[in-house]
């Protein structure tokens, strides 16, 4: 059996403890439970949220509730709602997370997003 290998399991994130950042401006909660070579997290962001660095980390990010933009350094926003979803490899991009008037997300990253260079 590979150290990875996760067996089935249900998740109470009403029992995972929410831990604070503070963005350029707001703030993000976050629960996050790690397994090796995985993390998924519920993210809130509150209102006025503006993350206060450039990521390049590969992500699955769903919308859950509540409107977001997503920036990416090149000047492109994506504007994302409740049920949509994006995904980026680690090193793809250089985005940040905007909200207006808060948000919640499911955020899942690991290995698996880790850049093929060939």
């Amino acid at each position: 059996m590979s150290n990875k290998n996760i067996p089935f399991q249900t998740i109470d994130w009403t029992a995972i403890p929410k831990t604070e950042y503070k963005g350029e401006s707001g703030k993000a909660f976050w629960q996050t439970i790690q397994f090796p070579g995985l993390r998924i997290r519920i993210v809130e962001y509150s209102k006025g949220y503006r993350a206060d660095h450039w990521c390049q980390k590969g992500h699955i990010v769903h919308c859950l509730d509540g409107e977001f933009v997503s920036e990416l350094q090149d000047d492109k926003e994506f504007v994302m709602t409740k049920g949509s979803t994006y995904v980026v490899s680690d090193g793809l991009s250089s985005h940040r997370s905007i909200s207006k008037d808060g948000v919640k997300l499911m955020i899942i990253d690991g290995d698996f997003l880790q850049q093929i260079i060939e």
